[in-house]
């Protein structure tokens, strides 16, 4: 099974975090994101991956989650 376009949009959210530092999160905002990525940052959230329904911090699965997904775009974007 494909990754579908909505997995994709998170897997992209997913990818903006910065995993060095739990104590930085990420804000999506509303009136000036894409309309893919506040819907995919309510899906994160929906799953328990972020704190907020507009990003937030990463959950400890959100984590996990997040250092595989990072894992995953360093592998297929190297030479």
């Amino acid at each position: 099974m494909p990754f579908s376009p909505e997995h994709m949009d998170e897997l992209n959210l997913l990818s903006l975090f910065n995993l060095s530092s739990a104590q930085e999160g990420i804000k999506v905002h509303q009136h000036s994101a894409a309309p893919e990525a506040v819907a995919a940052a309510q899906r994160l959230y929906d799953k328990g991956l972020i704190t907020q329904k507009d990003g937030g911090y990463l959950t400890s699965l959100g984590i996990d989650t997040a250092e595989h997904a990072q894992k995953l775009l360093a592998v297929l974007s190297s030479q």
